[in-house]
């Protein structure tokens, strides 16, 4: 099950998230993110 969050971050940082977007390695901001958090906890999926 997804959850929705709101998160504030640099200007800076969104548009790097939309450079990355455009290579089309991700399917939206979310995936992005989520991956990002992933990589960040270490590989783990939250649980």
């Amino acid at each position: 099950m997804k959850h929705r969050i709101s998160v504030s971050v640099e200007e800076s940082t969104i548009k790097a998230v939309q450079d990355t977007l455009r290579t089309g390695k991700f399917r939206n901001k979310s995936h992005i993110i989520e991956f990002a958090v992933q990589q960040f906890l270490g590989g783990k999926n939250g649980r």
